[in-house]
């Protein structure tokens, strides 16, 4: 894709303040935004109207970074579970500080730096509601914070709640040099001392998921997975295993499982949702389960605000380190996304709203 498109709707911009806000020649605050316009087209960079007046428990953020999840990309594309009506500004998880809280916000005051899960989060700054808001600690940049919550939520969710991943076992994880995948290996290493394989796509990728902490790797575009894992485990199997692609994936990795392990599925990374031989399960006495961590929110939300608080916490502690692959500008969204989805990406991808 090439650059995102910009569009200028409320008039020349004279200058560009540090909190990200825009003012226009009519004399009215804007800003920045990703926006969607139609489902599958590139997204348009444009400058949107600031809400003049928030509601009495609204808070304002001026966003410094945005996390690119691929449930971004399946948005944007109308293949999320949820498909927002356009125009819509994409992006789900951010960092940021309060530029301005309303009447009856107690939680925050200007100034705070904060993390967030929510509604448009590729914009120079958003209003929401602060229950999703999350205090930042010093150390954490914005940066790492912005690639954080998603991610590691989810990976901390599938192994240690769904998974139920005890120490020193062996776990499988696919498509593990993406952001989720890199958590889980992060998750699983540092803090169940856990023997992981990991799967991908290049020896590029397989290198460097190693240097993260993986104690094996496998190539699956080049080695034949079951063969490899059960060479690796000296035939016991896979433990746990963590699958994020679908699709004949999936199928090699039920193949891998130990007696009694268990497999977590993630996602659909391929397209293709597979259909499961449930004989497979009986004769090895396998559990199959699935993890939608932002369906916690309004299914258990107790479980989701644990989760994230717990996150932030091992990461201000530094058990956990999330891995900033590449920064991209918010003007040029589109080849962010394009670099994901050719698969080039290593790590979290960022956006910079500065």
């Amino acid at each position: 894709m090439r650059g995102a498109l910009i569009r200028r709707t409320l008039g020349k911009v004279l200058f560009e303040c540090k909190s990200g806000f825009f003012q226009s020649s009519f004399s009215r605050r804007t800003y920045m935004a990703a926006v969607c316009t139609k489902l599958g087209q590139p997204l348009e960079v444009q400058e949107l109207k600031s809400k003049e007046k928030l509601q009495p428990t609204e808070v304002r953020v001026a966003v410094k970074n945005a996390g690119i999840n691929f449930a971004d990309l399946l948005m944007a594309n109308g293949k999320y579970q949820v498909r927002p009506k356009t125009p819509f500004t994409v992006g789900m998880e951010f960092s940021g500080e309060i530029a301005e809280v309303g009447s009856e916000v107690t939680k925050f005051k200007a100034g705070d730096r904060v993390v967030g899960i929510g509604k448009e989060g590729f914009a120079t700054e958003l209003v929401m509601q602060p229950e999703m808001l999350f205090a930042l600690p010093h150390g954490i940049p914005y940066e790492k914070a912005a690639g954080m919550l998603a991610s590691y939520g989810t990976a901390l969710m599938a192994l240690a709640r769904r998974g139920q991943l005890k120490e020193m076992e062996t776990v499988l994880i696919t498509a593990a040099a993406g952001a989720t995948g890199l958590a889980a290996v992060d998750v699983a290493t540092s803090l169940y001392k856990a023997k992981v394989i990991a799967a991908c796509g290049s020896t590029e990728k397989c290198n460097f998921v190693r240097e993260r902490g993986a104690f094996a790797t496998v190539d699956y575009n080049a080695q034949n997975l079951k063969d490899k894992v059960k060479s690796i485990t000296d035939g016991h199997g896979a433990d746990v295993v963590v699958e994020f692609v679908g699709g004949d994936m999936f199928m090699q990795c039920l193949k891998c499982m130990a007696w009694e392990g268990r497999m977590v599925v993630v996602g659909f990374a391929s397209g293709d949702v597979p259909q499961v031989p449930a004989n497979l399960l009986l004769l090895n006495s396998m559990s199959l389960m699935g993890v939608f961590w932002g369906e916690y929110l309004k299914r258990k939300p107790k479980v989701l605000l644990d989760n994230i608080e717990e996150v932030i916490s091992l990461c201000q502690q530094q058990y956990l380190d999330p891995y900033v692959g590449k920064v991209f500008p918010l003007a040029e969204v589109n080849e962010a996304f394009q670099y994901i989805q050719d698969r080039k990406s290593m790590g979290k991808i960022v956006l910079s709203m500065t």
